[in-house]
């Protein structure tokens, strides 16, 4: 598992750097180079305070980690990456110690490196076919392209943050950017600096979307959004909080009656998928959705002083084997729960949650209940959840997607005490858009249809994000928002 004690890894990195210094290194000097583990905070620890795990690299574990880089002149790395960093180029600068050099590179493709080193799977993009994962057969051993550029991003941010975009003259175009979630925030950036009015559209009553109300404060801390956010307000992009885009205001208003020239739709798949199962209307039982919502957005967190209440949980399961999941089980140990199950169909080979996630959460106390999921949430005369009726499953042949299929076990079914359970089995795409814009096509699962520039069947509209993909990550968001704002800055210019 990643992580270790810090003085330790630190004072081990700063010896292997003054030794790798004196001397030029061959591929195979690269190859033999150890991996650098990421410093965390202590488990026992961490599992009861909102502080952020991962406590970054130090200035010589970096270093050591980009000298691992073989510089291939095929660059698999950046195929892997959905906006193109120049990684070679930058993880070269690190090994140089051109922190800024390394920065300038990142920020030509990417608008939130601080947010992307934290949240991104990157063992599945950009180190995934790493040509020295490969050799050395196994992508925990690639280069850690993600902790590098969190380096870089966070050594900027202490010295003062990125320069400011140049921003054009006024056009005299207007465009809304429904939606402030990583889509969102590019697509205005990008707009904006060529130079035409943009007002962000905001539902809740904070800018960030699913990187402020869903990525908890331990994996993604949120004064790293509020300074993204800071930072398009000085470019002089406006927010307009608290408007619900379909209710408070009609997307086909905004564009002939408020005046808009074009319009972004970013607004996230947010609509929780249940299990539908008996039960699930028991008091206790909760969408991820609503619980990490309380807990990011809304502070539950911090009793005292916080916007919402939260449920009093003391055994809590948490369904389904993602990121959402992961984040529920390790905020509901946060929140003061004596124990926290995660039950899911499969075996650990088979979750789509981060490795590091999962490690992260079995470290902390959160027990994996695999080849496992409820039938029905059982409840007391009053309506409140007791427990789970669970059945036991086996793996059988692999499914479409290539995973092996769970097939329940008959007679298997059991009774466990629960008094909260979290259901975090996926979303679906909000479909008040979609029926208070007449003309936007979608697909039968909510999905914006668009084109291969994010056009929407609407004239003046694009979108991009989770309502496009389903769900997503960060960056193949941003991927999407970038094409966007493309094909927009090209429209306004044509109009």
């Amino acid at each position: 598992m990643n992580g270790g004690n810090t003085t330790d890894l630190a004072s081990q990195a700063r010896a292997l750097l003054a030794d790798i210094e004196q001397k030029t290194l061959t591929n195979k000097d690269r190859m033999a180079l150890p991996v650098q583990d990421m410093p965390c905070q202590e488990p026992a620890v961490r599992a009861h305070n909102m502080d952020e795990v991962a406590l970054g690299y130090t200035e010589a574990q970096a270093r050591i980690e980009a000298a691992r880089c073989l510089q291939c002149k095929n660059a698999p790395c950046v195929a892997g990456c959905p906006v193109s960093i120049d990684i070679p180029g930058f993880v070269g600068l690190v090994a140089k110690g051109d922190y800024q050099g390394a920065a300038t590179v990142i920020h030509r493709t990417n608008l939130l490196p601080a947010i992307c080193g934290r949240v991104c799977p990157q063992e599945k993009q950009c180190q995934a076919p790493c040509t020295l994962g490969k050799a050395l057969k196994g992508v925990d051993r690639a280069v850690q392209i993600g902790r590098l550029e969190r380096f870089v991003a966070d050594r900027e941010r202490a010295a003062g943050g990125a320069p400011m975009p140049h921003v054009q003259p006024q056009t005299g175009k207007r465009v809304a950017v429904i939606g402030s979630g990583p889509a969102g925030l590019t697509v205005a950036a990008d707009v904006r600096r060529d130079g035409h009015e943009v007002v962000i559209f905001e539902a809740f009553q904070k800018p960030g979307g699913v990187m402020v109300y869903g990525i908890p404060e331990f994996r993604l801390p949120k004064a790293i959004v509020r300074e993204e956010a800071a930072k398009l307000e000085r470019m002089g992009v406006r927010f307009e909080l608290n408007t619900l885009v379909g209710r408070t205001v009609p997307l086909a208003e905004l564009l002939q009656e408020e005046g808009f020239d074009a319009a972004f739709i970013g607004v996230g798949a947010g609509l929780p998928k249940f299990m539908d199962i008996p039960g699930e209307n028991l008091v206790g039982v909760f969408s991820a959705n609503e619980y990490l919502t309380r807990a990011n957005l809304m502070r539950a967190w911090d009793r005292e002083r916080a916007a919402t209440p939260i449920y009093p949980s003391k055994r809590v399961a948490v369904l389904g084997g993602g990121n959402v999941a992961m984040d529920s089980a390790r905020m509901a140990l946060r929140l003061g729960a004596d124990e926290v199950h995660v039950l899911y169909r499969r075996t650990r080979e088979e979750m789509p949650a981060r490795a590091e996630e999962v490690g992260h959460a079995q470290e902390e106390g959160v027990v994996f209940d695999f080849l496992a999921s409820p039938t029905e949430v059982l409840g007391s005369d009053k309506g409140i959840v007791t427990g789970l009726r669970v059945m036991s499953y086996r793996l059988g042949e692999p499914d479409a997607s290539g995973r092996r299929s769970p097939v329940a076990i008959d007679g298997s079914e059991h009774d466990v005490a629960f008094d909260t359970v979290i259901v975090a089995v996926g979303n679906e795409s909000n479909p008040l858009l979609a029926k208070t814009t007449p003309g936007l096509a979608v697909d039968k699962k909510g999905h914006v249809l668009v084109d291969e520039h994010q056009k929407t069947a609407l004239d003046g509209v694009w979108a991009g994000g989770d309502i496009v993909l389903g769900a997503a990550t960060v960056i193949l968001a941003m991927g999407e928002g970038r094409r966007a704002a493309a094909a927009i800055n090209a429209y306004l210019k044509g109009k």
